[in-house]
């Protein structure tokens, strides 16, 4: 059984302690927005995908099984709500070459936003899941353990898929000619 920080806290937010569960939110709720956003590309949808996965938690802690982490319990609602939004939302023509550039300073911070927002339109054209995976490792800096606790599968399948993911990641980026080969 693992050892969860938040274990007191949803205990407590199970009977009826409101307060409690604002702690989880005021926790997490920055690091699932960033999450939904860095696989959504869009601050509404990402916003509502916290929103709504605090919501199904809040729900649904009756279920929640204490043997996982409130942690990744809480990651895998919010990423499998953004990849079912990412699936419903389709990229406007356009929207994956023509990234809002940012860099308006120094010409090494302009490249550094180029950078960035190729690296999101190539991003964006992997599946919701490949995507997902690149951003629990690559952005979110997690173990191939947290994933794997995240997604509820094995630590083997989280590196295969994660291998795919980069595979098609740089294929994007080849194509677009933002890498050389």
């Amino acid at each position: 059984m693992k050892e969860d920080p938040d274990a007191a806290l949803v205990l407590a937010s199970r009977t009826g302690n409101r307060q409690a569960f604002e702690q989880l939110l005021a926790r997490y709720e920055r690091p699932v927005f960033n999450a939904a956003y860095r696989i959504l590309h869009h601050r509404e949808d990402a916003a509502d995908v916290t929103q709504t996965a605090f919501l199904r938690a809040y729900e649904h802690l009756d279920s929640f099984d204490p043997s996982r982490t409130f942690f990744s319990w809480l990651y895998r609602i919010a990423i499998n709500e953004a990849m079912d939004v990412s699936g419903r939302r389709k990229p406007e023509a356009g929207e994956l070459d023509a990234l809002p550039d940012h860099g308006d300073g120094p010409e090494a911070q302009a490249d550094g936003a180029r950078s960035d927002n190729r690296l999101q339109g190539a991003l964006l054209a992997l599946n919701a899941d490949q995507r997902a995976l690149v951003v629990l490792k690559h952005v979110q800096d997690f173990s191939y353990e947290q994933i794997a606790d995240i997604l509820d599968c094995p630590v083997k399948t989280v590196k295969s898929r994660l291998f795919t993911a980069r595979r098609a990641l740089r294929d994007r980026l080849l194509e677009r000619g933002w890498v050389q080969a």
